[in-house]
Protein backbone atom coordinates (compact mmCIF):
# COMPACT_ATOMS: atom_id res chain seq x y z
CA UNK A 1 0.00 0.00 0.00
CA UNK A 2 1.62 3.28 -1.13
CA UNK A 3 2.53 5.35 2.02
CA UNK A 4 -0.22 8.26 2.82
CA UNK A 5 1.38 11.63 3.97
CA UNK A 6 -0.66 13.83 6.31
CA UNK A 7 -1.43 17.33 4.49
CA UNK A 8 -1.24 21.30 5.62
CA UNK A 9 -4.74 21.32 5.64
CA UNK A 10 -5.17 18.10 7.89
CA UNK A 11 -2.97 20.25 10.33
CA UNK A 12 -5.05 23.09 10.21
CA UNK A 13 -8.02 21.45 10.71
CA UNK A 14 -6.63 20.26 13.72
CA UNK A 15 -6.07 23.47 15.36
CA UNK A 16 -9.63 23.70 16.34
CA UNK A 17 -9.77 20.89 18.13
CA UNK A 18 -7.43 22.49 20.20
CA UNK A 19 -9.50 24.64 21.64
CA UNK A 20 -12.68 22.05 21.75
CA UNK A 21 -10.48 19.66 23.60
CA UNK A 22 -9.18 22.66 26.45
CA UNK A 23 -12.70 23.40 26.85
CA UNK A 24 -13.71 20.00 27.17
CA UNK A 25 -10.99 19.61 29.92
CA UNK A 26 -11.58 22.72 31.80
CA UNK A 27 -14.94 21.01 32.85
CA UNK A 28 -13.24 19.12 35.61
CA UNK A 29 -11.71 22.05 37.04
CA UNK A 30 -15.63 22.48 38.29
CA UNK A 31 -14.43 20.95 42.04
CA UNK A 32 -17.16 21.69 44.64
CA UNK A 33 -16.82 20.41 48.29
CA UNK A 34 -13.41 19.05 47.79
CA UNK A 35 -14.47 16.33 44.50
CA UNK A 36 -16.13 17.04 41.40
CA UNK A 37 -19.32 15.80 40.88
CA UNK A 38 -20.82 12.97 39.02
CA UNK A 39 -22.85 15.61 37.58
CA UNK A 40 -19.70 17.44 35.52
CA UNK A 41 -17.18 14.27 35.08
CA UNK A 42 -20.34 12.82 32.97
CA UNK A 43 -20.70 16.84 30.94
CA UNK A 44 -16.53 16.22 30.51
CA UNK A 45 -17.53 12.64 28.99
CA UNK A 46 -20.69 14.17 26.84
CA UNK A 47 -18.62 17.16 25.64
CA UNK A 48 -15.95 15.18 24.75
CA UNK A 49 -16.89 12.06 23.06
CA UNK A 50 -18.77 14.34 20.42
CA UNK A 51 -15.42 16.28 19.83
CA UNK A 52 -13.56 12.82 19.18
CA UNK A 53 -15.93 11.54 17.06
CA UNK A 54 -16.40 14.69 14.56
CA UNK A 55 -12.11 14.12 14.37
CA UNK A 56 -12.84 10.97 13.94
CA UNK A 57 -14.63 10.95 11.26
CA UNK A 58 -13.28 13.13 8.42
CA UNK A 59 -10.11 11.74 9.70
CA UNK A 60 -11.04 7.92 9.08
CA UNK A 61 -12.56 9.65 5.82
CA UNK A 62 -9.21 11.45 4.88
CA UNK A 63 -7.21 8.06 5.39
CA UNK A 64 -9.13 5.44 3.59
CA UNK A 65 -10.42 7.98 0.51
CA UNK A 66 -8.83 11.33 0.93
CA UNK A 67 -7.19 13.24 -1.61
CA UNK A 68 -5.13 16.37 -1.90
CA UNK A 69 -7.90 18.22 -4.69
CA UNK A 70 -10.25 20.60 -5.01
CA UNK A 71 -13.26 18.87 -4.24
CA UNK A 72 -11.52 17.52 -1.12
CA UNK A 73 -10.42 20.35 0.44
CA UNK A 74 -13.73 22.47 -0.09
CA UNK A 75 -15.45 19.89 1.87
CA UNK A 76 -12.69 20.14 4.52
CA UNK A 77 -13.03 23.75 4.59
CA UNK A 78 -16.86 23.11 4.96
CA UNK A 79 -15.89 20.62 8.05
CA UNK A 80 -13.91 23.68 10.04
CA UNK A 81 -16.25 26.00 9.90
CA UNK A 82 -18.58 23.11 10.90
CA UNK A 83 -16.03 22.48 14.00
CA UNK A 84 -16.03 26.30 14.53
CA UNK A 85 -19.59 26.46 15.23
CA UNK A 86 -19.50 23.32 17.79
CA UNK A 87 -16.59 24.37 19.35
CA UNK A 88 -18.30 27.69 20.07
CA UNK A 89 -21.29 26.28 21.50
CA UNK A 90 -19.08 23.93 24.11
CA UNK A 91 -20.46 24.43 27.68
CA UNK A 92 -21.68 23.19 30.86
CA UNK A 93 -24.90 24.71 30.23
CA UNK A 94 -26.17 22.84 27.17
CA UNK A 95 -29.43 23.99 27.12
CA UNK A 96 -28.61 27.54 26.20
CA UNK A 97 -26.56 26.64 23.56
CA UNK A 98 -27.87 23.10 22.40
CA UNK A 99 -28.72 24.55 18.95
CA UNK A 100 -25.52 25.83 17.85
CA UNK A 101 -23.18 22.94 19.45
CA UNK A 102 -26.33 20.44 17.66
CA UNK A 103 -25.90 22.61 13.86
CA UNK A 104 -22.16 21.75 13.87
CA UNK A 105 -21.87 18.50 15.04
CA UNK A 106 -24.60 17.36 12.74
CA UNK A 107 -23.09 19.32 9.67
CA UNK A 108 -20.02 17.92 10.35
CA UNK A 109 -21.40 14.78 10.21
CA UNK A 110 -23.71 15.24 7.68
CA UNK A 111 -20.64 16.29 5.13
CA UNK A 112 -18.77 13.22 5.96
CA UNK A 113 -21.35 11.06 5.20
CA UNK A 114 -22.10 12.95 2.09
CA UNK A 115 -18.11 12.59 1.24
CA UNK A 116 -19.02 8.54 1.71
CA UNK A 117 -21.70 8.59 -0.63
CA UNK A 118 -19.48 10.33 -3.61
CA UNK A 119 -16.87 8.00 -3.68
CA UNK A 120 -16.58 7.10 -7.59
CA UNK A 121 -17.41 3.99 -9.51
CA UNK A 122 -13.76 3.90 -10.30
CA UNK A 123 -12.96 2.83 -6.63
CA UNK A 124 -12.94 -1.42 -5.81
CA UNK A 125 -15.56 -2.69 -5.14
CA UNK A 126 -14.42 -3.48 -1.56
CA UNK A 127 -14.34 0.46 -1.81
CA UNK A 128 -17.54 1.44 -2.67
CA UNK A 129 -19.37 -1.16 -0.40
CA UNK A 130 -17.29 0.29 2.71
CA UNK A 131 -18.63 4.16 1.56
CA UNK A 132 -21.79 3.53 1.24
CA UNK A 133 -22.07 1.49 4.65
CA UNK A 134 -20.37 4.31 6.10
CA UNK A 135 -22.17 6.10 4.90
CA UNK A 136 -25.66 4.88 5.71
CA UNK A 137 -24.09 4.32 9.48
CA UNK A 138 -23.46 8.32 9.71
CA UNK A 139 -27.22 8.53 8.20
CA UNK A 140 -28.76 6.71 10.52
CA UNK A 141 -27.24 8.34 13.94
CA UNK A 142 -27.64 11.83 12.09
CA UNK A 143 -31.51 10.77 11.76
CA UNK A 144 -31.98 9.60 15.43
CA UNK A 145 -30.00 12.50 16.69
CA UNK A 146 -32.39 14.61 14.92
CA UNK A 147 -35.02 13.62 16.90
CA UNK A 148 -33.69 15.89 19.45
CA UNK A 149 -35.17 18.77 18.12
CA UNK A 150 -38.73 17.62 19.18
CA UNK A 151 -37.95 17.80 22.80
CA UNK A 152 -37.01 19.77 25.39
CA UNK A 153 -36.67 17.67 28.81
CA UNK A 154 -33.73 15.31 29.26
CA UNK A 155 -35.19 13.21 26.56
CA UNK A 156 -33.64 15.55 24.20
CA UNK A 157 -29.92 14.58 25.67
CA UNK A 158 -30.83 11.17 25.64
CA UNK A 159 -31.98 11.28 22.21
CA UNK A 160 -29.29 12.74 20.87
CA UNK A 161 -26.55 10.54 22.48
CA UNK A 162 -28.36 7.61 21.19
CA UNK A 163 -27.57 8.34 17.92
CA UNK A 164 -24.19 9.61 18.22
CA UNK A 165 -23.74 6.28 20.01
CA UNK A 166 -25.40 4.22 17.01
CA UNK A 167 -22.88 6.27 15.00
CA UNK A 168 -20.21 4.84 16.81
CA UNK A 169 -20.98 1.54 17.70
CA UNK A 170 -22.15 0.47 13.69
CA UNK A 171 -18.69 0.50 12.52
CA UNK A 172 -17.53 -2.09 15.08
CA UNK A 173 -20.54 -4.43 14.03
CA UNK A 174 -19.78 -3.93 10.14
CA UNK A 175 -15.81 -4.37 10.92
CA UNK A 176 -15.84 -7.54 8.26
CA UNK A 177 -16.86 -4.99 5.51
CA UNK A 178 -14.30 -2.19 6.39
CA UNK A 179 -11.35 -4.93 7.27
CA UNK A 180 -11.32 -5.75 3.62
CA UNK A 181 -10.25 -1.71 2.63
CA UNK A 182 -7.74 -1.40 5.50
CA UNK A 183 -6.28 1.90 6.76
CA UNK A 184 -3.22 3.34 5.94
CA UNK A 185 -1.73 2.21 9.30
CA UNK A 186 1.25 5.15 8.98
CA UNK A 187 -1.02 7.60 8.20
CA UNK A 188 -3.28 6.59 10.77
CA UNK A 189 -0.79 6.47 14.04
CA UNK A 190 0.35 9.68 12.37
CA UNK A 191 -3.07 11.27 13.13
CA UNK A 192 -3.65 10.14 16.57
CA UNK A 193 -0.52 11.24 17.42
CA UNK A 194 -0.77 14.73 16.60
CA UNK A 195 -4.11 14.35 18.49
CA UNK A 196 -2.43 12.96 21.12
CA UNK A 197 0.17 16.27 20.90
CA UNK A 198 -2.84 18.83 21.90
CA UNK A 199 -3.92 16.87 24.65
CA UNK A 200 -0.31 16.89 25.97
CA UNK A 201 -0.50 20.48 25.40
CA UNK A 202 -2.97 20.84 27.85
CA UNK A 203 -0.67 19.16 30.71
CA UNK A 204 1.80 21.90 29.25
CA UNK A 205 -0.67 24.71 30.13
CA UNK A 206 -1.55 23.28 33.46
CA UNK A 207 2.53 23.44 34.44
CA UNK A 208 2.07 26.71 33.19
CA UNK A 209 -0.90 27.59 35.00
CA UNK A 210 1.12 26.21 38.63
CA UNK A 211 4.25 28.23 37.35
CA UNK A 212 1.97 31.37 37.32
CA UNK A 213 1.14 31.04 40.99
CA UNK A 214 2.24 33.80 43.55
CA UNK A 215 3.90 31.06 46.31
CA UNK A 216 6.90 30.11 45.49
CA UNK A 217 8.95 27.28 48.11
CA UNK A 218 10.85 24.36 48.21
CA UNK A 219 7.11 22.10 47.45
CA UNK A 220 5.85 24.50 44.62
CA UNK A 221 9.31 23.76 43.11
CA UNK A 222 9.36 19.81 43.47
CA UNK A 223 5.40 19.90 42.03
CA UNK A 224 6.36 22.09 39.16
CA UNK A 225 9.59 19.81 38.78
CA UNK A 226 8.36 16.27 39.53
CA UNK A 227 5.23 17.35 36.66
CA UNK A 228 7.65 18.16 33.81
CA UNK A 229 9.36 14.99 34.02
CA UNK A 230 5.96 13.27 34.54
CA UNK A 231 4.94 14.95 31.15
CA UNK A 232 7.88 14.63 29.80
CA UNK A 233 7.89 10.66 30.43
CA UNK A 234 4.20 10.50 28.64
CA UNK A 235 5.85 12.56 25.94
CA UNK A 236 8.57 9.73 25.53
CA UNK A 237 6.71 6.43 26.37
CA UNK A 238 4.13 7.26 23.65
CA UNK A 239 6.25 8.86 21.02
CA UNK A 240 9.11 6.36 21.02
CA UNK A 241 6.42 3.77 20.28
CA UNK A 242 4.70 5.12 17.73
CA UNK A 243 7.80 6.19 15.65
CA UNK A 244 9.69 2.96 16.72
CA UNK A 245 8.32 -0.07 18.25
CA UNK A 246 5.02 -0.62 16.20
CA UNK A 247 4.86 -2.24 12.42
CA UNK A 248 3.57 0.56 9.95
CA UNK A 249 2.76 -2.38 7.59
CA UNK A 250 -0.11 -4.03 9.44
CA UNK A 251 -3.18 -3.49 7.52
CA UNK A 252 -6.61 -4.24 9.65
CA UNK A 253 -9.56 -2.02 10.32
CA UNK A 254 -7.92 0.14 12.78
CA UNK A 255 -10.57 -0.13 15.34
CA UNK A 256 -7.95 -0.43 17.89
CA UNK A 257 -6.55 2.52 17.50
CA UNK A 258 -9.63 4.82 16.82
CA UNK A 259 -11.66 3.49 19.85
CA UNK A 260 -8.36 2.57 22.41
CA UNK A 261 -7.05 6.29 21.39
CA UNK A 262 -10.66 7.77 23.69
CA UNK A 263 -9.73 6.52 26.47
CA UNK A 264 -6.36 7.45 26.29
CA UNK A 265 -7.40 11.36 25.09
CA UNK A 266 -9.89 10.47 28.30
CA UNK A 267 -7.30 9.76 30.50
CA UNK A 268 -4.63 12.48 29.46
CA UNK A 269 -7.95 15.33 29.75
CA UNK A 270 -8.02 14.05 33.31
CA UNK A 271 -4.40 13.92 33.84
CA UNK A 272 -4.36 17.42 32.62
CA UNK A 273 -6.84 18.77 35.28
CA UNK A 274 -5.21 16.85 37.84
CA UNK A 275 -2.26 19.04 37.70
CA UNK A 276 -4.19 21.88 39.05
CA UNK A 277 -6.45 20.49 41.11
CA UNK A 278 -3.67 18.90 43.04
CA UNK A 279 -0.98 21.96 43.38
CA UNK A 280 -4.45 24.26 44.69
CA UNK A 281 -5.06 21.52 46.88
CA UNK A 282 -9.05 22.06 46.01
CA UNK A 283 -9.94 17.87 46.45
CA UNK A 284 -10.63 15.82 49.73
CA UNK A 285 -7.89 13.60 50.21
CA UNK A 286 -9.18 10.30 49.75
CA UNK A 287 -10.97 11.68 45.99
CA UNK A 288 -7.71 13.06 44.52
CA UNK A 289 -6.02 9.63 45.22
CA UNK A 290 -8.76 7.86 43.26
CA UNK A 291 -8.75 10.74 40.33
CA UNK A 292 -5.40 10.82 40.10
CA UNK A 293 -4.27 7.08 40.08
CA UNK A 294 -7.59 6.57 38.39
CA UNK A 295 -6.33 9.12 35.32
CA UNK A 296 -3.09 7.23 35.33
CA UNK A 297 -4.47 4.16 35.40
CA UNK A 298 -6.60 4.43 32.50
CA UNK A 299 -3.99 5.55 30.36
CA UNK A 300 -1.59 3.11 31.13
CA UNK A 301 -4.31 0.15 30.30
CA UNK A 302 -5.57 1.63 26.64
CA UNK A 303 -1.68 2.57 25.59
CA UNK A 304 -0.93 -0.93 26.57
CA UNK A 305 -3.89 -2.03 24.70
CA UNK A 306 -3.83 0.01 21.45
CA UNK A 307 -0.16 -0.76 21.21
CA UNK A 308 -0.25 -4.20 22.00
CA UNK A 309 -1.55 -5.29 18.55
CA UNK A 310 0.20 -3.04 16.17
CA UNK A 311 4.06 -3.56 18.60
CA UNK A 312 6.45 -5.94 16.55
CA UNK A 313 5.98 -9.23 18.41
CA UNK A 314 9.26 -9.46 20.59
CA UNK A 315 8.17 -6.38 21.84
CA UNK A 316 5.35 -6.87 23.11
CA UNK A 317 4.57 -6.81 26.70
CA UNK A 318 4.22 -9.85 28.87
CA UNK A 319 1.85 -10.25 31.55
CA UNK A 320 4.63 -10.28 33.48
CA UNK A 321 5.43 -6.46 32.61
CA UNK A 322 1.37 -5.22 32.94
CA UNK A 323 1.69 -7.35 36.62
CA UNK A 324 4.85 -5.40 37.79
CA UNK A 325 3.63 -2.10 36.73
CA UNK A 326 0.19 -2.81 38.27
CA UNK A 327 2.19 -3.82 41.25
CA UNK A 328 4.01 -0.70 41.47
CA UNK A 329 1.04 1.61 41.40
CA UNK A 330 -0.90 -0.63 44.16
CA UNK A 331 2.27 0.13 46.36
CA UNK A 332 1.66 3.94 45.83
CA UNK A 333 -1.59 3.85 46.93
CA UNK A 334 -1.41 1.78 49.85
CA UNK A 335 1.28 3.89 50.86
CA UNK A 336 -0.63 6.72 50.37
CA UNK A 337 -3.69 5.16 52.24
CA UNK A 338 -1.71 4.89 55.46
CA UNK A 339 0.77 7.80 55.23
CA UNK A 340 -1.01 11.52 54.28
CA UNK A 341 1.60 12.67 51.72
CA UNK A 342 2.08 16.24 50.30
CA UNK A 343 0.70 16.88 46.65
CA UNK A 344 4.64 16.97 45.14
CA UNK A 345 4.73 13.46 46.66
CA UNK A 346 1.49 11.97 44.44
CA UNK A 347 3.22 13.86 41.46
CA UNK A 348 6.55 12.31 42.06
CA UNK A 349 5.34 8.87 42.34
CA UNK A 350 3.68 9.38 39.17
CA UNK A 351 6.45 10.59 37.66
CA UNK A 352 8.65 7.55 38.61
CA UNK A 353 5.64 5.04 37.13
CA UNK A 354 5.66 6.73 33.77
CA UNK A 355 9.72 6.66 34.08
CA UNK A 356 9.41 2.81 34.61
CA UNK A 357 6.57 2.75 31.96
CA UNK A 358 8.68 4.43 29.41
CA UNK A 359 11.67 2.78 30.00
CA UNK A 360 10.27 -0.43 30.03
CA UNK A 361 8.26 -0.34 26.53
CA UNK A 362 11.29 1.80 24.74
Amino acid sequence: MMEKKVTWLELFYDLLFVAAVSKAGHVLLHAEHGVISFEYLMKFVLIFIPVWWAWVGQTLFINRYGQDIFIHRVFLILQLLSVLVMTASLSVDFDQYYLPFFAGYIGSRALTAIQYFMIHNSKSEHQQKAARYLGVCFIIGILISTGSLFFDSWLRYAILYVGIAVDIILPLIGRKNLVKVPIHTHHLLERFALFTLILLGESVVSIIAVLQMDHWDVRSVLFAAFTSIFVIAMWWQYFDNVEKKVSKEIQTAGQAIIYGHLFIYISMSMIAASIQLLYLNELNYGFMLAFVFGSVLLYFLSTSLVFHRYRHAHLRLRPRHLVFMLGIMVAFIVVDLIYRVPNYAIVGENMVFFLIYAKLTT
